[in-house]
């Protein structure tokens, strides 16, 4: 998963003229989208000097032991690191995340990250850090492990006048369609819409994810993408009714993940 930012979109139009335009019946009589239980992930997130660099990556993965025996005993579902790879002044530059369908497994975990005395290296005393914590009610994965993820990330703010459902309705009318077509066909990982847990940003911010399967997967994404754009050509001033367009934000991130 992710940092604060990352996403799949070859521009912001691209995706608002798909959003919104409900699937066709063929469609909706294939897939019925429902919200699952929530599912939580812990984003711990360091800004690191450049010259720290290969030391923060010589860290990145020293939990991985500790975080896959809590997928085995349940209390995780998926676990991972990213490094960025489109860096801005500011922003944070490597993470390390882990997933759970509960706060308490999410919290255990963080725990014995903590007693594991991982974070104690000097190259993170070196770097900013801060934490996320989101849930997720639209998201599926494949199970295993992969080096190769490269995860993309698009964040979007809703304006006021927004319906309540707002994300409810792109996600069954568009992205969770779209993104179960490229995970049965192989091309992605997992993917996600994100909302934080714990506000420490606009409560109005949602953020679709995906971790394309090595840089194809991100190719295989963008042209799904333009293929439902040509058929859903209406949807541009609904979608931009519903988002501040200037706060929109994309990431990409090369990713190393497992999941259960």
């Amino acid at each position: 998963m992710r940092q604060q930012t990352k996403w799949m979109l070859t521009s912001v139009c691209a995706f608002a003229l798909v959003g919104l335009l409900p699937v066709t019946a063929n469609a909706q009589q294939k897939m019925e989208v429902k919200a699952k239980a929530p599912m939580y992930s812990y984003i711990a997130n360091w800004e690191v000097p450049r010259d720290k660099f290969k030391d923060m990556e010589g860290q990145l993965g020293t939990n991985n032991g500790l975080l896959a025996k809590h997928v085995a005993d349940g209390s995780l579902v998926g676990f991972g690191n990213d490094i960025t790879l489109v860096h801005k002044d500011g922003e944070s530059t490597h993470d390390t995340w882990w997933s759970s369908m509960s706060w308490s497994g999410l919290i255990k975990v963080l725990e014995d990250v903590k007693a594991a005395g991982a974070a104690n290296a000097p190259v993170f005393a070196a770097s900013k850090h801060n934490d996320r914590i989101y849930a997720a009610r639209y998201y599926n994965w494949r199970a295993g492990s992969f080096t190769n993820g490269f995860t993309r990330v698009a964040i979007y703010k809703l304006k006021p006048g927004a319906p309540q459902d707002a994300v409810d309705q792109v996600a069954k009318s568009f992205v969770v369609p779209m993104f179960e077509k490229l995970l049965a066909d192989g091309a992605i990982y997992e993917y996600e819409i994100d909302e934080e847990a714990v506000h420490s940003g606009d409560p109005a911010t949602f953020l679709i994810v995906y971790i394309g399967n090595g840089p194809e997967g991100l190719d295989k994404g963008s042209a799904a993408l333009a293929e439902s754009a040509k058929t859903s050509p209406f949807a541009l001033a609904a979608f931009s009714s519903w988002v501040d367009s200037t706060a929109h934000r994309d990431g990409i991130y090369l990713t190393t993940g497992s999941y259960k």
